[in-house]
């Protein structure tokens, strides 16, 4: 059977053959194929071989018919290419030993020279797309070229620019974290300098491989707090006003991976606020004055984000954390005023419940007796609203569900309702605390 193919093939040829024969080369249409009518006739054929001879899997006649194209006319098609590359991946495959090997690896590289040399111009598959195979192929073959890889990468980086292929932008930067923890080629300054220099190139529709992206940073080795507040301690003491270097070094260390709140970070990043004031940035600086339980400041941060955001469901999300921080800080007056600012304007969501059940139940300190239990209906209620509108998943359904139970248990006995002449089930109006002037209904502990 397989003789009877490459016969059908070789009829084929030199049906091919004596159809090309009666054609005219001399037209312009055919100047990229030679400089006479005979050469391009000739060069014409040697690409209908390539072609038969690759489908045929012929890689020995494939590669021949290849060198005689690229020695004769190697601007002619990129197809010539497309093919070459194909014939000597297989032929790397089928090598038979080591040194075999690497000559096909030799000549594969060669052909993603050529076709850059001779059509890096292309508007559909240039020099981007052409550099972008070959970083990827390197990878494949020259595994223990780490050097080499990383350079193949970043020359299709170069030529890629903004609109380069997110997927090679995390192969490089993976393969440049991974000699970064296992040689002594790569350093810490150097991971960081091109994390900084790849990240604004992940554009809004990256958003897997620019996670991707940030997980390897955060796994490097090169990126914990201690790490990079050594790097930019140096380089700020030598500019300490450098406002592009600031920028750098705030965004690496507040990432949420780390939330870095040494002496350094916050001393840079409340410089680097007075400088380039956002709410951005706010955010970050209160979210580590919180971890350092520093809550004024923490609050007052939350507050400038505050005044210039202008998104309705980001004002509520800051309402929330403020709510939170002040409730961390005891100060129960203005955690209820934030909660209920965050409620009025997103009445859905549970978290402003829970901040203001929170506020009541620790008001009812501030009350004596029965008026002080009266507080803990309403503490109950608001946290019960909490949990029904809160997410299964959310943190904060363990602490709520914990809440209510204690909540009941300070509800006031029916002894003492009796003497207080509150019926079960009558509405009754809270008197003291945060929760004066709510109406309730009245239950038994």
């Amino acid at each position: 059977m397989k003789k009877v193919k490459f016969l059908l093939v070789a009829a084929c040829s030199l049906f091919a053959v004596a159809a090309m024969a009666q054609q005219d080369f001399s037209g312009p249409e055919y100047a990229q194929w030679g400089d006479t009518p005979e050469e391009r006739e000739k060069n014409i054929l040697n690409s209908n071989f390539l072609k038969e001879s690759y489908n045929n899997k012929d890689y020995n006649a494939a590669a021949y018919y290849f060198q005689e194209l690229i020695n004769s006319c190697p601007g002619a098609s990129v197809a010539t290419y497309q093919r070459g590359a194909n014939v000597y991946k297989n032929k790397i495959n089928r090598a038979r030993s080591m040194a075999e090997k690497n000559m096909y690896i030799d000549s594969l590289m060669l052909v993603y020279d050529l076709r850059l040399q001779y059509f890096g111009n292309s508007p559909r598959q240039g020099a981007a797309f052409i550099l972008d195979q070959k970083a990827r192929e390197y990878l494949t073959y020259r595994a223990g070229d780490r050097a080499g890889i990383r350079d193949a990468f970043r020359a299709a980086i170069e030529a890629g620019g903004a609109a380069t292929n997110p997927e090679t932008l995390v192969a490089y930067f993976s393969n440049l974290c991974d000699d970064f923890k296992n040689t002594d080629e790569v350093t810490p300054d150097e991971v960081i300098a091109e994390y900084g220099r790849l990240a604004p190139y992940f554009g809004e529709n990256a958003g897997e491989y620019k996670a991707q992206f940030d997980t390897v940073f955060g796994k490097s080795g090169a990126a914990s707090c201690e790490a990079l507040e050594k790097i930019f301690r140096v380089k700020l003491e030598a500019e300490p006003d450098n406002e592009a270097l600031l920028a750098q070094a705030v965004g690496l260390m507040s990432r949420p991976q780390l939330k870095c709140n040494s002496d350094f970070y916050l001393a840079i990043a409340e410089k680097y606020y007075e400088m380039s004031p956002s709410s951005e940035s706010a955010m970050s600086l209160a979210q580590a004055f919180q971890e350092r339980r520093d809550y004024s400041k923490a609050t007052r941060y939350l507050n400038e984000a505050l005044a210039v955001e202008q998104d309705p469901a980001e004002q509520q999300r800051l309402y929330v954390r403020i709510g939170l921080v002040e409730l961390l800080a005891n100060h129960l007056q203005s955690a209820a005023a934030a909660a209920r600012s965050a409620r009025d304007l997103n009445p859905e969501d549970g978290e402003p419940y829970f901040i203001l059940a929170q506020c009541y139940g620790l008001s009812a300190a501030q009350c004596e007796g029965f008026t002080g239990q009266a507080v803990f209906w309403v503490a109950y209620d608001t946290m019960a609203k909490a949990l029904e509108l809160l997410a299964a998943d959310s943190d904060y359904v363990a602490p709520a569900r914990s809440s209510l139970a204690s909540y009941r248990n300070r509800f006031p006995t029916s002894e003492e309702c009796f003497f207080n002449e509150a019926k079960e089930g009558s509405r009754y109006t809270v008197s003291c605390g945060l929760a004066a002037g709510q109406s309730t209904t009245v239950r038994f502990r």
